[in-house]
């Protein structure tokens, strides 16, 4: 049997007897508006509970703190580190790739969370 995960961002049963009153709205295309409610449906959301986690995720965050693109600059430095010295004809020791593990695994968040923040403008 799978075990299905909670969706965080999904609405809970008990969510839906909030006081929901306030209607945000804004203009779409007829292939923007088609598209959306495809993309909703195949998350199991109707198009206006989908447009509402987005906007409840954006606005805590969320996508700030996304592991993917942690887990993508990590691939990166690893790449860059390792591949450097071997194409210098250096040989990398089992020692020296675990050390330079450790110290990716501590870089890539912190490089992640400054990527992530917005540039304040000029």
């Amino acid at each position: 049997m799978a075990i299905s995960k909670p969706k965080p961002d999904a609405i809970s049963d008990s969510d839906h007897t909030l006081n929901r009153v306030f209607p945000v709205t804004a203009k779409l295309t007829k292939e923007e508006r088609g598209r959306i409610t495809e993309f909703a449906r195949s998350q199991g959301l109707a198009r206006g509970e989908w447009i509402r986690d987005v906007i409840l995720r954006e606005l805590r965050g969320a996508s700030a703190s996304d592991p993917s693109l942690a887990e993508i600059l990590g691939v990166r430095l690893l790449l860059v580190n390792v591949l450097r010295p071997l194409a210098a004809g250096q040989r990398l020791t089992p020692e020296a790739f675990d050390k330079l593990l450790d110290e990716i695994s501590d870089a890539k968040h912190q490089l992640a969370a400054k990527l992530a923040t917005p540039c304040e403008r000029k």
